[in-house]
């Protein structure tokens, strides 16, 4: 699919600044959309906006379908006299330029139990019928995420009461006949904590309502959001739980047969062991793929257009046995990449699809981007080998590919030159760009914004010139990722200017003028 020339920032809204320790989708998103429209952005590009686990990683989440309440906005529950002002009174003082996840969590899920008690004594006809509207309509992911999460905090609670360790980490600790989804034991949970199901939708209502709300206000400007998916999804995850047919799971345990990594290359000796369960193509095949025809409406319901994150694996992907070490002995295992794309495709029409081909791209992997014309990504940050024949280097460049100077899981631009690349990488890059080398992130958004790519999109930091300190995700480490906020004084006008001026320069504003405007 050909998008039309156009840039756009890449920023999770985690990421905006706030006064509740945590960017959410109340006035500062309406501000960031303000200054995407201001500077003539047509692309806001966000991460995975899923429930986060462990490591607060968008691409570990719960639910393949279900929103973060994390990000739900106390302004607006205010707004929706769902919150008073009193309820705000006692707000921490938070870091405004790092998330500190277990402080804001305590805070926001204690203010969303007070919203949760308002909306159940003061809803109206109206919002009634709105919510039962919501629950019947997402009934298929609904009901079992939000009952999965119950009995994970139901549990949690039982091992605090006693002072114990909580022992149930996944799923498959919980009672046998809850493993097994038996449905006398389901309704009987469901009856046990029906209360605490009853909240997370609630949660789930209101995300969704805030989120829609803002994808109108930022389409209604002019500017598409642009989603992602990861290609698997988390073990201890409600789609796992309530679907173990079609992943390849042990029918006694209920644990992965084998899980998702990629192999030993360049970068790592031993490959990376990413532990996803991986799916049962042979079923979702026979089912039609329902289960990812569901996912991608969800998706397209949220966001324009979808990033599909490690898009090699839908031509094959690398299995590795359940209980490995690390990634070395796994094997290529072919999926139905084309097959399931031309389902898609018969029920959605032309897919707006960005794939993400990074790492190893094979020519199969290239056929089935191409067969179905999805633009991959150029990095410029992995341009700099020398090879004036390296594909990511801008005079390579075709229309239809998305540009990025890095994407979350690089260094800034800034921290790039400074820290992250080789000597060697540094000449060319000085040499190719022509530049003093006193501001490299904005010589990667000019050299981005003048790539004959229809598409560029640049991470934040690097418009505000930031160091390594600011990048999002490091892969490597298991901690202190995915905490990176700004404050409202760093889009400074100068920022904007420059921005604006680059948009302008490389015909990305959507503005169209005549030759004789342009002479004049």
């Amino acid at each position: 699919m050909n998008f039309k020339r156009s840039s756009g920032i890449l920023l999770h809204p985690v990421s905006l600044p706030g006064a509740y320790g945590i960017g959410d989708l109340g006035s500062e998103a309406y501000k960031f959309i303000d200054f995407l429209a201001e500077t003539e952005q047509k692309i806001w590009q966000t991460l995975p906006l899923g429930p986060t686990g462990y490591g607060n990683s968008p691409y570990a989440c719960f639910s393949a379908f279900a929103g973060n309440p994390i990000m739900i906005s106390p302004e607006l529950l205010l707004k929706d006299k769902l919150l008073t002002r009193d309820d705000l009174k006692n707000t921490p003082e938070f870091n405004e330029e790092k998330v500190e996840y277990e402080k804001v969590l305590d805070f926001k899920y204690a203010l969303f139990q007070k919203a949760f008690l308002n909306f159940k004594t003061n809803i109206t006809r109206k919002e009634q019928a709105r919510f039962h509207h919501f629950c019947d309509e997402n009934h298929h992911w609904l009901h079992d995420y939000a009952l999965f999460m119950s009995i994970k905090n139901h549990y949690e609670d039982l091992s605090k009461e006693k002072g114990k360790e909580n022992n149930c980490k996944t799923w498959a600790d919980w009672e046998s006949d809850l493993v097994a989804r038996k449905p006398s034991a389901l309704r009987a949970v469901d009856d046990l904590i029906g209360e605490r199901v009853l909240y997370q939708k609630f949660l789930q209502y209101q995300f969704f309502k805030q989120w829609h709300n803002l994808k109108l206000y930022a389409n209604e400007k002019g500017i598409m959001i642009v989603g992602d998916i990861p290609i698997f999804v988390a073990y201890d995850s409600a789609d796992v739980w309530s679907n173990p047919d079609l992943f390849q799971l042990d029918e006694e345990t209920g644990l992965p047969l084998k899980v998702a990594g990629v192999p030993p290359d360049y970068f790592s000796e031993t490959g990376q062991l990413w532990g996803n369960p991986l799916y049962d193509w042979e079923t979702m095949s026979f089912r039609r793929f329902d289960w990812w025809v569901r996912r991608f409406s969800a998706m397209f319901s949220l966001v324009d257009i979808v990033r599909v994150d490690h898009f090699r694996g839908f031509e094959a992907f690398w299995s590795i046995p359940y209980g490995s070490e690390n990634a070395i002995n796994g094997e290529w295992v072919k999926a139905p990449g084309r097959e399931l794309f031309h389902t898609l495709k018969s029920h959605f029409g032309e897919l707006p699809v960005i794939a993400e081909d990074l790492g190893i791209i094979t020519p199969e992997v290239e056929a089935l981007r191409d067969e179905f014309a999805f633009p991959g990504m150029k990095v410029l940050q992995f341009a700099f080998s020398s090879d004036a024949e390296d594909a990511f280097l801008p005079h390579n460049h075709i229309k239809n590919c998305v540009v990025y100077s890095g994407t979350h899981d690089n260094d800034t631009s800034r921290g790039w030159f400074e820290n992250s690349s080789t000597e060697k990488e540094r000449e060319y890059f000085l040499n190719y760009t022509n530049s003093d080398g006193k501001d490299n992130s904005w010589t990667f958004i000019r050299m981005g914004m003048a790539s004959v790519a229809n598409t560029v999109i640049f991470p934040l930091q690097d418009l505000m010139s930031l160091g390594t300190e600011s990048r999002m995700n490091m892969p490597s480490r298991t901690d202190g990722n995915w905490d990176w906020r700004y404050t409202p004084r760093m889009l400074t006008k100068k920022i904007k200017h420059n921005l604006k001026k680059l948009t302008d320069i490389y015909g990305r504003s959507g503005k169209s003028k005549t030759k004789e405007t342009a002479k004049n």
